[in-house]
């Protein structure tokens, strides 16, 4: 099904920027859609539909959408890593894990200190190995997870890499921490504060992060975010998808007609966007690639 692409170019430099002419709705029966993610190798995409406690699986060749897993032990966010390997976030059992080639699973991270995690959002892979993700406290309720109270002080930004016993905290003085992505030489990564309204951008080096400054700010509704090979970072908003660049300039946005919680770049050519929003999955062919 086809549905018209309402876009509106904020910015000269977006201009040159091709779409489709129309909004491809690939499935419609969700009730909190979130935490896309491509897969390369298998041309596919990963889906959470949280609250119905699945996982569901776009085959791009097909176009089918099929369960992936039920229960999805109320799955958010995920990833692939370099080599393929499915990182996810699991709210309903508050843990990190990892799926090995073999099927096998690494837990990633569950506990600080001996606490529990509130429940981790989002994840992203760094081409070194590193795994970064959020944990707010979304998922401690019977809609996207299981009631309780949070073990933790904090509501943070964590990094992990083999060998390390537990994650480190980054960041712990968000409200909300949701979506984030890297820049595409790494050098940056962006976190969004949903509570706050912000995306924030980390500087980070071989000493860790080194500085941090607000990008942008105001009432888009931010949940999730990606980043083109080109910088630019694209986030779901309220009302679609925005995109804005490194000083927080809304360049360009698509209106979408429900609240898009997050996003993905696909396609052969990383120039697809996944949109899953609310109930819905869609796309739009774009001439921008995002990063790798």
């Amino acid at each position: 099904m086809a549905v018209p692409a309402e876009i509106t170019v904020l910015d000269e430099r977006m201009a040159e920027t091709k779409t489709d002419t129309t909004l491809t709705l690939h499935f419609s029966d969700g009730k909190w859609l979130e935490g896309p993610s491509h897969s390369v190798q298998g041309r596919y995409v990963l889906f959470s539909d949280i609250p119905n406690d699945r996982t569901l699986r776009l085959d791009e060749m097909t176009g089918d959408v099929s369960v992936f897993d039920q229960p999805s032990r109320f799955a958010n966010g995920r990833t692939h890593d370099g080599i393929g390997r499915l990182i996810t976030c699991l709210q309903g059992e508050r843990a990190v894990v990892r799926r090995e080639h073999d099927g096998r699973e690494t837990v990633i991270a569950s506990h600080i200190a001996g606490r529990r995690l509130n429940s981790p959002n989002d994840v992203v892979a760094s081409s070194s190995g590193e795994i970064w993700f959020t944990d707010p406290t979304y998922g401690l309720n019977e809609y996207e997870g299981h009631a309780a109270e949070p073990e933790l002080d904090v509501r943070g930004l964590y990094r992990w890499s083999e060998g390390m016993p537990e994650p480190e905290l980054v960041a712990g003085d968000f409200t909300q921490p949701n979506g984030l992505a890297f820049s595409p030489d790494e050098s940056t990564l962006y976190v969004v504060d949903s509570e706050q309204g912000s995306i924030a951008a980390f500087s980070i080096d071989e000493a860790g992060v080194s500085s941090r400054r607000t990008v942008v700010e105001g009432s888009f509704g931010f949940d999730g975010i990606r980043v083109d090979v080109h910088g630019r970072i694209w986030a779901a908003t309220s009302d679609g998808v925005s995109c804005f660049d490194t000083d927080g300039v809304e360049m360009w946005k698509l209106a979408v007609p429900e609240p898009v919680a997050n996003l993905e770049f696909g396609g052969r050519q990383r120039n697809v966007l996944y949109l899953t929003a609310t109930t819905s999955l869609y796309s739009i062919r774009t001439s921008v690639r995002g990063r790798a």
